[in-house]
């Protein structure tokens, strides 16, 4: 990884799914280079043992829990004021809790559980912290995505919760295909404020992901874990778009192993970018959100 601004110890950053894998290493790696970080996750106590763990292995003390079900509205919102009530501003806002799921779900709002986590998340908490971000600019937004979007032909409206038909994967594929929608729309929003946003994927990485997910998904994930990258590995891209001096100011791209390059033909299409801004405005609540 390149050379980070020595000014990162007056930053604060926060990274969501910070409790294992990917979330974890990035989390622990910022905190080793003086920032202020803010973990979430969902279980209290898998949440206290991660923070102890950054804590001991990085002599820091700027590291804070803060909890949440990211796959619940209502939890969002709290999350979001929470951390207003502590902090004026924000630098860098990592999305990177999600999960695959193989038999379909429902969040506690009632929506598709891959929807719910994958996308609504990042939409609605990016949209209620985007204030602070701005009050911290230039700040920074790192959307983890995944080549898997490529899987998704198009965003399907007509069934946008799987409600028909439900395959693991197939949500899986078209709620990282919304995060590449979502990315490059507010990347548009956002010129000129400041903020940037940037999505990655971040390799198929050997962690905690899919174990939730029921079916045939942790036996998988223990059969590939030996060809997959170590979480060191994968967050390698997270940390290049959270804190390198090489993408000051650039906006709207999609990274792979640190490199921009062209995602699939539909995450460009901006009638569905527009379609998806409005449904997930509508689902959140369009007075919470913005």
């Amino acid at each position: 990884m390149t050379s980070t601004p020595q000014s990162i110890k007056d930053k604060i950053f926060m990274v969501t799914g910070a409790t294992s894998g990917i979330g974890e290493v990035t989390a622990r790696t910022l905190a080793q280079m003086g920032a202020t970080v803010i973990i979430v996750g969902r279980d209290p106590e898998r949440g206290a043992a991660a923070r102890e763990r950054i804590r001991s292995a990085t002599g820091s003390t700027a590291v804070e829990l803060m909890l949440a079900d990211l796959s619940s509205l209502k939890d969002i919102r709290q999350l979001a004021q929470q951390f207003k009530h502590k902090y004026q501003r924000l630098h860098v806002l990592v999305n990177n809790a999600g999960a695959l799921f193989s038999a379909r779900q429902q969040s506690a709002d009632g929506i598709e559980m891959t929807f719910a986590l994958n996308h609504l998340n990042y939409f609605l908490l990016t949209n209620l912290l985007l204030e602070l971000l701005k009050a911290g600019a230039p700040a920074r937004i790192v959307n983890v995505s995944a080549s898997a979007h490529q899987f998704a032909r198009r965003v399907n409206f007509d069934d946008l919760q799987s409600q028909r038909k439900y395959s693991g994967w197939g949500a899986y594929g078209q709620s990282k295909l919304c995060n590449m929608l979502f990315t490059y729309e507010l990347a548009r929003r956002l010129d000129g404020t400041g903020v940037t946003v940037n999505a990655l994927h971040p390799g198929v990485v050997a962690t905690n992901f899919g174990m939730s997910g029921g079916g045939l998904m942790p036996l998988f994930n223990r059969l590939m874990s030996v060809a997959m990258l170590r979480p060191e590995q994968g967050a390698q891209t997270v940390l290049y778009l959270a804190t390198s001096p090489e993408v000051e100011g650039v906006s709207g791209k999609y990274y792979v192993n640190q490199e921009a390059v062209r995602s699939s033909k539909a995450s460009y299409d901006q009638f569905a970018a527009d379609r998806l801004w409005q449904v997930s405005e509508t689902m959140c609540g369009r007075a919470q959100v913005g």
